[in-house]
């Protein structure tokens, strides 16, 4: 792969001043700030089989082994004292400079987006740092272990808190906001992703429809790669600012 300055990094296509923005991240963007991913060859579900901790099902036939795998996660994530890179630091910096919307939609159910500070977000897959039960649907902030004896403040009753992310056979959160936006973006990016995951995968298709310009930020080709009009290959942390600078001091 070639070594990429940011000279390199050259959109095809700016937007116009005022128009809308919508960039999908993906684990390649949390990846350079220590986070494991789960599809790399290395990657969490090379090492845990996701029908085990990441279904319904699996909650149902066995929450003491899913809540095992959450407090793990969360406890290591924790003690590795994580911290947003320079791809988050930029997005951010084009939300607040850029003359138009800027929306990040987010595969990654951790934080680092909003402390980089990015306000304009969706996590379409949750947040490890919350729960939710599963017989009310009260949503809280959570950072410790969670239990089959935690009490829902909610509706105060027991063995329904589980993690507020989307598993395996579950509907991604935000789908109708999401959908709206790619209808009314003048320019998408997707940033870390596979291309292997649906129903995010298909977003750079929904937005071609609506006559949206695409482009792909990522260290390698993603499944989809084809279906961009551009793409530049390369470390988030050095491609993602790259290409905002080039965005910003065009408008």
């Amino acid at each position: 792969m070639p070594d990429l300055s940011k000279s390199d990094i050259s959109p095809k296509s700016i937007p116009p001043r005022g128009s809308h923005i919508v960039i999908l991240t993906g684990a390649g963007i949390s990846k350079e700030s220590g986070l494991d991913t789960f599809r790399d060859a290395d990657g969490i579900w090379s090492r845990v089989r996701w029908q085990d901790v990441a279904t319904p099902e699996a909650f149902a036939r066995d929450p003491d082994k899913v809540h095992a795998f959450y407090n793990m996660r969360r406890a290591r994530n924790k003690s590795l004292d994580l911290q947003p890179n320079a791809a988050h630091v930029a997005l951010a910096r084009l939300e607040a400079s850029w003359p138009g919307q800027v929306l990040i939609i987010t595969q990654n159910v951790d934080t680092l987006h909003e402390r980089a500070g990015t306000k304009n977000l969706l996590h379409m897959h949750g947040l490890h740092a919350q729960a939710r039960c599963n017989h009310c649907g009260h949503v809280v902030e959570w950072s410790g272990d969670m239990s089959m004896q935690d009490i829902c403040e909610g509706c105060s009753q027991p063995g329904g808190m589980r993690p507020n992310v989307v598993w395996f056979g579950e509907t991604p959160m935000y789908l109708d906001k999401i959908s709206d936006a790619l209808r009314d973006c003048d320019l998408f990016v997707s940033i870390g992703t596979s291309g292997n995951v649906y129903p995010a995968a298909g977003f750079v298709q929904v937005a071609q429809r609506h006559g949206c310009h695409t482009a792909e930020l990522n260290l390698e080709p993603s499944a989809g790669a084809s279906l961009f009009a551009e793409a530049h290959y390369g470390p988030a942390t050095v491609t993602v600012p790259a290409y905002v600078d080039a965005l910003l001091k065009a408008i």
